[in-house]
């Protein structure tokens, strides 16, 4: 039997990994804002998916560590250029990369992230690199498309449900996917179970997100580690935004409307009346259902890959 390694212990490896990257350091101006992004830390999911693969097919974590550095940096670079779009001033506690520099410098740094990204991903022996390339081109423009759908959100008025999960899985889970897949390649997993596993991170990808957007409003500020209805003061439309809008009669119609109109309300006044609609109708029920559903498929799809159960404990 496979003794897996633990996340924490995954996470260990990368976090040694990420601290040994040889970045140059002049001109200082380029390097320095990725180092310093780099260093804001956080859990590392994606490389860590790529390695747990590897764990799982018994296969020497350094010859999938290019493969989990990669996707790292690519990660880093999405959320450099996502703070510029979002104007955001604060990530992981500490100013964004434009506020500490300036956009320019923000720009810049990312896409040099985008190339250091790639010069890992192609570290691999030449029988996988055309299978990767083809994985990692397709993921990268995918992502860049759910951050375009995301943003024309934010004017679009009426925004079906479809539209949104499209926007989740391009946005959120494909990059999941693409990182146990990448790990099942390296790994030299058979095809059925290198799909399975794209197919488990998409469905995990999408839950994970749902899941993000009911805790938002319905969640325990002090176990979310986050503003509770933070969405609905950013007239962000989330699944239960939008479950509530297509379910919602005239009169509910127009509460929305007033308040997702606008920024200029009490930020306490804006959460109550929003979330009696939201009561009234019982998105959260709607939407904990649809969550369930995509869980309910991604444990589908794992089960399906060829190896024990207790070779894929680390996943449940």
């Amino acid at each position: 039997m496979n003794n897996l390694k633990s996340i924490e212990e995954l996470q260990g490896i990368i976090s040694q990994a990420i601290e040994e990257l040889d970045l140059p350091h002049e001109p200082s101006e380029l390097y320095n804002p990725i180092r310093y992004l780099i260093d804001l830390g956080g859990k590392h999911l994606r490389p860590v998916l790529v390695l747990m693969i590897a764990d799982m097919y018994e296969l020497d974590l350094n010859k999938v560590m290019p493969q989990a550095l990669g996707v790292e940096l690519f990660h880093n670079f999405t959320l450099m250029h996502d703070d510029i779009m979002d104007e955001a001033p604060i990530r992981r506690g500490k100013p964004t990369v434009h506020e500490k520099w300036n956009t320019n410098v923000a720009i810049l740094s990312g896409d040099v992230l985008f190339v250091k990204s790639y010069q890992f991903i192609v570290k691999t022996e030449s029988r996988f690199l055309n299978k990767i390339l083809a994985l990692f081109n397709k993921t990268a423009i995918e992502v860049c498309e759910g951050q375009q759908l995301d943003m024309n959100f934010e004017t679009q008025v009426d925004v079906s449900m479809s539209s949104y999960l499209k926007m989740i899985r391009f946005k959120t889970a494909v990059l999941l996917a693409c990182s146990l897949k990448m790990g099942a390649i390296v790994a030299d997993a058979s095809d059925e179970d290198q799909e399975n596993l794209y197919h488990f991170g998409i469905h995990i990808g999408i839950a994970f997100q749902l899941m993000d957007d009911i805790l938002d409003v319905y969640g325990d500020q002090k176990d979310f580690g986050k503003q509770v209805a933070g969405d609905i003061l950013s007239n962000k439309k989330t699944c239960l935004y939008i479950t509530a809008y297509e379910k919602a009669n005239i009169d509910q119609r127009k509460v929305l409307d007033y308040y997702f109109s606008h920024q200029d309300f009490e930020p306490k006044q804006k959460v109550l009346e929003v979330m009696k609609v939201y009561d009234a109708i019982g998105v959260k029920a709607s939407c904990l259902e649809m969550m369930a559903e995509n869980h309910a498929l991604a444990i589908g799809y794992l089960n399906a890959v060829s190896v024990t159960k207790d070779e894929k404990i680390c996943f449940v």
